[in-house]
């Protein structure tokens, strides 16, 4: 399974158009995608303070687009999607939401796989 990030209005828009490509593909050449593992961090990370975000919950195997797992310089791995999300490949979507403390925690639904 992996994750992508998203914000609600962002998702309604795809499925009105039938494809996702986010600014990161024009802008970097793939979406950024994440490991169960990892997407906490990168939520903590880099959507501190929003409100409205999904998980996109994506089979690999489903993937038309090139994907490939990155270095990302101090951080690992990543795994990257070298083309618009085929939207068939999203198996699941989750609300991404905050915990006590304040920042993002993996949904139950994941945390228990």
């Amino acid at each position: 399974m992996l994750l992508h990030i998203i914000e609600n209005t962002a998702w309604q828009a795809a499925q009105a158009s039938a494809s996702y490509a986010p600014a990161s593909l024009a802008a970097e050449g793939f979406i950024h995608l994440s490991q169960p593992g990892q997407v906490v961090w990168v939520a903590n990370q880099f959507y501190q303070g929003q409100t409205g975000l999904l998980l996109l919950c994506i089979d690999p195997e489903r993937l038309a687009p090139a994907l490939r797992y990155d270095e990302v310089p101090g951080h690992g791995t990543f795994p990257h999607l070298y083309g618009p999300l085929n939207l068939d490949a999203v198996v699941q979507v989750l609300p991404l939401e905050t915990g006590e403390t304040g920042g993002f925690v993996l949904p139950a639904a994941l945390a228990a796989a």
